[in-house]
């Protein structure tokens, strides 16, 4: 219960990824706002019953409105945003699209979710995090930015973005005690995911056998890394990507 007091903010937290990371954090004591573009009422609910302390959003990442209106209810709700956890992103539903098929209208899309999303977020919280001398804010990235993958251009180059945006928030915040770091997943088994057939005939197989660690991925091996960047055990770690793929990059 090391998180008890503090108060966490997740993006994309219905489904997949971003419920494993909600659910981790209100185990750990945190009050939890679940963010989703379709509403958070049901996974919210379900943590209640288990004496969580959770708030329940619909909001879009990409509208500033929205980010904003999300994270004055979080404030409203529990007194503050001590963490940020970016996972709200466009990526299971896209297809495997030769480069120079992309439009600029699927460009725009992945990047005002995946890129300025984080942008509007963090600029969100920053203030409440700034009058308390204190934050954690951790984005998802990719190992895809690492190691590049073809037919998923604009995907990719969101998550680096994401990561390049992670270094140098880290240098801007840092004087007011906030921390920015990224975890970096491999291929992983969400919901998303198996239900993209294109996506797991391509990458599951060459997923695996690329770690060190040759076993398929899913949200509970990423929910720790979380964790541990928004418990005082990391304190004094910051402009960092962690990656969490099973040995498949080495950064």
């Amino acid at each position: 219960m090391g998180l008890m007091g503090k108060t966490a903010l997740v993006t994309g937290a219905a489904t997949g990824l971003g419920l494993a990371f909600a659910k981790r954090l209100a185990a750990d004591g945190a009050n939890v706002a679940l963010a989703d573009l379709k509403g958070a009422d049901e996974p919210a609910a379900a943590l209640a019953k288990h004496g969580h302390r959770v708030l329940g959003l619909r909001a879009d990442v990409s509208s500033d409105e929205s980010v904003t209106a999300m994270v004055a209810a979080t404030v409203d709700r529990f007194g503050a945003v001590d963490i940020l956890v970016n996972n709200a992103a466009v990526s299971s539903t896209l297809k495997l699209t030769p480069f120079e098929e992309l439009t600029v209208g699927e460009w725009q899309h992945v990047l005002g979710v995946n890129t300025i999303g984080v942008f509007l977020c963090c600029r969100a919280v920053a203030l409440p995090m700034r009058k308390k001398k204190s934050g954690r804010i951790i984005n998802i990235a990719s190992g895809t930015a690492f190691k590049g993958a073809p037919f998923l251009l604009h995907y990719i180059a969101s998550k680096g973005a994401v990561m390049s945006m992670t270094r140098s928030l880290a240098r801007e915040l840092g004087g007011d005690n906030i921390t920015v770091n990224a975890v970096s997943p491999g291929y992983t088994l969400s919901e998303g995911n198996l239900a993209n057939a294109q996506f797991l005939a391509a990458q599951r197989d060459a997923a695996v056998s690329s770690r060190a660690l040759p076993r398929d991925a899913y949200p509970d091996d990423l929910v720790g890394a979380v964790s541990f960047l928004a418990s005082d055990d990391a304190a004094f770690i910051t402009g960092q990507i962690l990656a969490v793929d099973g040995g498949s990059v080495y950064h």
